[in-house]
């Protein structure tokens, strides 16, 4: 897999990099290290040029081969690298010398040569299916569709099917696979207004591995009737010919149903005249990158999953008819459309196994109990629905669904944390001109372009925040994942060590259970586990025996349970690449042994949690940060800089240590400082942070202290996002916030202001310059002891989203907000009367000027 080869390759460079100094390799070693990274990095590269490769169940198996020969690489070379540093504690510099790898390089070159012939040269039995697949394509016009929930979808497509516009247009319909976009088409398809405005109608399938002359012959069938026996001897260029001819000057409706890629589209579009005279192609796809391709300047037509009202009424459609559901059958029928969690296809399998049991209510409470078994037992077919795209995903983009099945049902995922696993464990392409953080986000874009993943939530600058992913997925992405080895979940169903004696999972999630105690009885079954995500409370004790077993691992995720002492098991963990934990302790000046680390998270009840001088040797570190706590660095030559240029967060460090080490974060993007009032730190210059984006500032006081410490603040221009919390903010402080070009996004959380004498009086005005705000478009106040606020479009110009809570002593929103042409939204939270009484009065005057777009949300 060519995941398993990006890590792989990622080990060897790091040991035959020419300017690094730990690993010395023995002569006689190097050629074969040397032949193993080109073997890989040629493999590689075949797979990239091939995207996924895709093809039949052979291709499959030699995929299998590719990835059991990488993985027994990386595992024979990483436990080599293991046992040295083990056995060599302390030490400065260690020798390479793995056992023979030449049986491995054999296999990737006995692999590489079957790889490159399929390729070149394609496969018959590929070909074969996928024309197969392709000329049965047309839709029975007598076939009949349960259709719930789509009464505005067919409104507004068939209103674009029959528009008025005179040009050619393409309307793509998106979503996740079984969300009903082939039902939606084919309703419209045979829909009699539909059917009577067009001349002539097509559909076609065209299918992830298509034939382009399949295409054609499938078209001319539509549109011609039986093909002659002289058509069907013609060549693919004669048949575009009299394809395009039989459309010109005809008005006509072409579908093309179940399109992967935009080779696609680029393969069929000259097929297709502009007649000018409203003639219509409507696509299904389940990738927006597709859609966007097609006609990027029209909107896709979005499929939405079924709220739970209407997954009731589909299922009792499927399995009652018109009929009425027995009262005793009502409440568990609509919990098993829940747990159908709104997908259309689904339901219908769901529907059919019930409607052969309407009668037993313990068959329904069994469907119910387990939705995944049922549908899997009644429909295998549905299951290979859902596998075309995870088959379609490219194979770097693969292991970065699978890991969504480490997470619990319903479980919201924080970007942050899945972006920091991915880079650790070795799945991100590496790329000279963009850092790890933002190939991950990229890749999970494409995972929501193809409908793989959903935002759950967004931060206030738009990004996503968190994801999540439809049940039935995830329950795809368990099967794919247990096939493959990738990865073992422990949760109430599953408790023991699955059977079979070479069982030995790349990855292990443990969900809260009181039933994993006895799991780790074999150190065996964990020995190649390169992550451990323990996601619930669990009991330390379960932990303390598995740790010595995880000898390979790279990424320790612990954050739910509480250490009362830093488990000093962990040091044995060099292999680590991410570690997040709970500890009341302080961290040990051993913890720099592990050097590889990239991302360390430490959640603590204490103040302060005091960080070793010795992290100065971690030159790994990308991200650290604690929550809750302030970062101190124990003592040290503190006047010794050290440039950490790899760091990317930095949060929350006492601004008393940000002074000694400001100089050594040059690349930091995101940058949390705490800090007391009680000491006066006098300027904090952070203009030569010229990649800082996001900044926290918070304050741990009374607010009665009238230290003027926000006033000694310089900031780089970069700055994009700032958070105050619990701070005193001086006026003229924010004249220095509102000169900030780049500032999207300002939060202001629990403080107050004060005017030049620093004084908090009853009367604090806000009123910022002209020019000042000129880039922010999301503005939060909170808890504030703000009175009056004087503004309007030439301070915030650009701003879309205001939201106010709990600041009780403003009297009101100045009416200007409501004449900036960028806002869509005023959201109020724990706001007076007064204030809630001015927002609508904004909203009310906006519609007299004709702006029906401000939105105004009142909790």
């Amino acid at each position: 897999m060519a995941y398993s080869l990006e890590s792989l390759i990622r080990i060897l460079h790091q040991i035959l990099h020419p300017d690094q100094q730990r690993w010395h390799i023995l002569d006689h070693k190097r050629p074969q290290m040397e032949s193993l990274l080109e073997k890989a990095a040629s493999l590689k590269q075949i797979l990239d040029k091939s995207s996924s490769a895709r093809g039949p169940s052979s291709t499959e198996s030699l995929m299998s081969q590719i990835r059991d020969a990488v993985l027994k690489a990386e595992d024979i070379i990483e436990s080599h690298m293991v046992d040295q540093r083990l056995s060599k504690r302390g030490a400065q510099s260690y020798t390479i010398s793995p056992p023979n790898l030449h049986e491995v390089i054999e296999e990737l070159d006995s692999a590489m040569d079957e790889l490159q012939r399929i390729v070149e040269h394609g496969s018959d039995e590929m070909r074969n299916s996928s024309f197969l697949t392709t000329v049965s394509s047309t839709p029975d016009p007598t076939l009949k569709n349960t259709v719930v929930g789509l009464d505005e979808d067919l409104i507004q497509l068939k209103d674009r099917l029959t528009g008025t516009e005179s040009k050619l247009q393409v309307i793509p319909i998106v979503g996740m696979g079984g969300i009903g976009k082939t039902t939606l088409a084919r309703n419209l398809y045979n829909d009699p207004l539909v059917v009577s405005h067009f001349d002539t109608c097509a559909w076609i399938v065209i299918s992830q591995d298509y034939d382009v002359r399949a295409i054609l012959l499938g078209l001319l069938g539509c549109i011609i009737g039986k093909l002659t026996d002289e058509m069907l001897q013609q060549k693919n260029s004669q048949l575009a010919v009299t394809l395009y001819q039989s459309l010109i000057g005809k008005r006509y409706l072409v579908v093309l149903d179940d399109m992967w890629s935009s080779k696609a589209w680029d393969d069929v579009r000259m097929f297709f005249p502009n007649n000018n005279n409203r003639s219509r192609i409507m696509l299904t796809t389940r990738e927006l990158n597709v859609s966007n391709y097609v006609d990027s300047l029209n909107p896709c037509h979005h499929m939405h999953l079924l709220n739970n009202s209407e997954s009731w009424n589909l299922l009792h459609q499927k399995v009652f008819g018109k009929d009425n559901c027995p009262p005793e059958f009502e409440k568990i029928g609509r919990s098993i459309a829940s747990n159908c969690r709104g997908l259309p296809l689904a339901i219908h399998v769901i529907g059919g196994l019930l409607s052969e049991a309407k009668g037993r209510r313990d068959f329904w409470e069994h469907v119910a109990n387990d939705i995944s078994s049922a549908i899997a037992e009644k429909d295998k077919e549905f299951t290979n629905i859902l596998a075309l795209s995870y088959n379609h995903l490219p194979y770097h983009l693969k292991p970065c669904f699978l890991y969504m099945g480490a997470f619990p049902e319903d479980h919201e995922i924080r970007a942050s944390k899945l972006i920091r696993i991915w880079a650790a464990e070795g799945f991100l392409k590496s790329n000279e001109n963009r850092s790890l953080e933002e190939i991950a986000e990229e890749n999970l874009r494409a995972l929501v372009h193809r409908n793989l993943l959903m935002v759950r939530g967004q931060k206030s600058n738009g990004k996503a925040k968190s994801y999540g992913i439809h049940d039935l997925l995830r329950d795809l992405c368990m099967k794919k994942a247990g096939e493959d080895k990738f990865l073992h979940v422990m949760n109430r169903q599953v408790h023991n060590v699955p059977e079979g004696s070479f069982y030995f999972p790349r990855r292990v999630s443990v969900h809260p259970s009181y039933r994993i105690r006895d799991v780790y009885g074999s150190s065996e079954f964990m020995s190649l586990v390169r992550s451990f995500l323990c996601i619930g409370l669990a009991s330390r004790a379960i932990l303390s025996p598995v740790f010595f077993a995880l000898r390979l691992l790279r990424v320790l995720e612990v954050l739910d349970i509480k250490f009362h002492r830093f488990p000093t098991e962990i040091l044995e963990l060099i292999n680590l690449r991410y570690l997040a934990f709970s500890c009341s302790s302080n961290l040990p000046s051993t913890i720099s042994r592990l050097w590889n680390l990239q991302t360390l998270i430490v959640r603590s009840g204490l103040r302060y949690i005091y960080f070793p001088f010795e992290i100065r040797e971690m030159a790994e570190l990308r991200h650290i940060k604690s929550h809750g706590s302030h970062l101190m660095i124990e003592s040290g030559d503190k006047t010794e800089h050290f440039v950490r240029a790899k760091l990317h967060t930095f949060s929350l460090v006492s601004v008393s240590e940000l002074r000694y080490i400001h100089k050594s974060i040059p690349y930091i993007k995101n940058l949390g400082i705490s800090y007391y009032y009680s000491e006066d730190y006098g300027v904090i210059d952070l203009s030569h942070l010229e990649e800082l984006e996001t900044l926290k500032v918070c304050g741990y006081t009374t607010l009665e202290t009238d230290r003027e410490f926000l006033s000694g603040f310089h900031f780089p221009p970069s700055v994009r996002k700032l958070t105050l919390s619990k701070c005193v903010i001086p006026w003229e402080f924010m004249t220095t916030v509102g000169s900030l070009t780049n500032l999207e996004v300002l939060k202001i959380r629990n403080c107050t202001f004060k005017d030049q004498e620093m004084q908090a009086r009853d009367d604090q005005v806000w009123e910022p310059k002209e020019g000042e705000f000129c880039s922010l478009k999301f503005l939060l106040l909170e808890k504030l002891n703000l009175v009056k606020w004087r503004a309007d479009e030439t301070h915030f110009p650009r701003l879309r989203h205001l939201l106010i809570r709990g600041c009780s002593a403003l009297e009101e929103i100045p009416s200007g907000i409501g004449e900036i042409p960028t806002l869509e939204i005023i959201e109020l939270d724990e706001c007076s009367p007064p204030v809630v009484a001015s927002a609508k009065q904004i909203q009310e005057e906006q519609r007299e000027y004709g702006n029906d777009g401000l939105e105004v949300r009142i909790r």
